[in-house]
């Protein structure tokens, strides 16, 4: 982990917070914020396959709130499966089941790692800065317990899936897709397609199947008109662009025998 050294981005900190995150938006005229002196919140940048912090250690809080502003997505691996529990894109915010805010002191779990699998910019949010607007900015509030609640609700979709590869790999769009919704994020415009950088990788271990398995769930779900994806093309972008996110709910609740397209059974 390095300082960023931008300065534009590190004098406008505060107003990228309430204009860029779901968690901040709109909070600018709070005297908790506006009257925030800029060089007490941190710019970072975070550095693909280095570790951020290792969440749930016993006794042991962390001391910011992490807010994604662009690149990522951040993931956190749990322990001993490797499995992807939990995936942050730009908007979003990490690091809530790590601070002894609100309901986040009863959301423990086993020591979990928190990295970046791209480089990403984020903005580090002091954990007094955070307690103080919980305890006096009821939006804020609001906010807050929402995302806790969308943690529990993606590693829900991610336990709830089978083993039938088309399923899995649903699971874990859905998982985005309510994500993202959720949050305000997408769908963007008239639009009800939702866009994802997410590689392959990701994908197998999230759902915990092998990378050729997720490739060949990933060209049904394009040939049957779910989604889009240059991985065909073996280009080296991660885009996957949900097109039918309705459509994709068939597949979430297909069971074996029940997804025309994939020839396995």
């Amino acid at each position: 982990m390095a300082k960023a050294k931008s300065p534009s981005l590190a004098s406008k900190t505060i107003e990228i917070l309430t204009t860029q995150s779901f968690l901040f938006g709109g909070l600018g005229q709070d005297p908790l914020l506006s009257d925030l002196a800029p060089d007490r919140l941190t710019v970072e940048k975070l550095y693909s396959n280095r570790p951020v912090y290792t969440a749930f250690r016993p006794q042991i809080w962390q001391e910011h709130l992490y807010v994604v502003v662009n690149g990522g997505p951040i993931i956190m691996r749990s322990t001993p499966l490797d499995r992807v529990i939990a995936l942050t894109y730009p908007g979003g915010c990490f690091g809530m089941r790590s601070l002894p805010v609100g309901v986040g002191a009863a959301t423990r779990a086993f020591p979990s790692l928190v990295e970046a699998y791209k480089t990403t910019n984020v903005i580090k949010v002091p954990v007094q800065v955070v307690q103080d607007l919980y305890d006096q900015n009821e939006m804020f509030r609001q906010r807050y317990t929402l995302l806790l609640e969308l943690r529990e609700k993606f590693q829900y979709h991610l336990l709830n899936c089978s083993t039938y590869p088309p399923q899995a790999v649903a699971a874990v769009l859905r998982g985005l897709i309510f994500q993202e919704r959720s949050l305000g994020g997408q769908p963007q415009g008239s639009k009800t397609e939702y866009r994802f950088d997410l590689p392959i990788d990701l994908i197998a271990r999230a759902c915990q199947l092998n990378h050729r398995t997720v490739e060949q769930v990933l060209k049904g779900l394009t040939k049957a008109g779910y989604i889009k994806t240059d991985k065909l093309a073996e280009s080296a972008n991660d885009l996957v662009k949900v097109i039918d996110p309705e459509g994709l709910k068939e597949v979430y609740g297909a069971t074996r025998d029940k997804v025309s397209w994939w020839p396995l059974k």
